[in-house]
């Protein structure tokens, strides 16, 4: 097996996007959870949590849109 067919089996099974969506899901639970275990919330860690859901959104929903064709 060449590396040349590695690599397009790699492409044809989409293994690095999804990778990169299983390694987002991960850490944005671990935000979320972070966010949870805190007393108080201070601007600056609401922001924080709102900008990573607000990526994870948006990402997923152009992972989702790419996987229509």
């Amino acid at each position: 097996m060449s590396v040349e067919s590695i690599a397009r089996k790699m492409l044809e099974l989409k293994i690095l996007p999804r990778l990169c969506i299983l390694v987002m899901t991960c850490v944005y639970i671990r935000v979320i959870e972070w966010g949870i275990s805190l007393d108080d919330l201070s601007t600056q860690q609401s922001a924080m949590i709102s900008v990573v859901s607000g990526s994870m959104t948006g990402s997923l929903a152009v992972w989702l849109g790419s996987e229509k064709g």
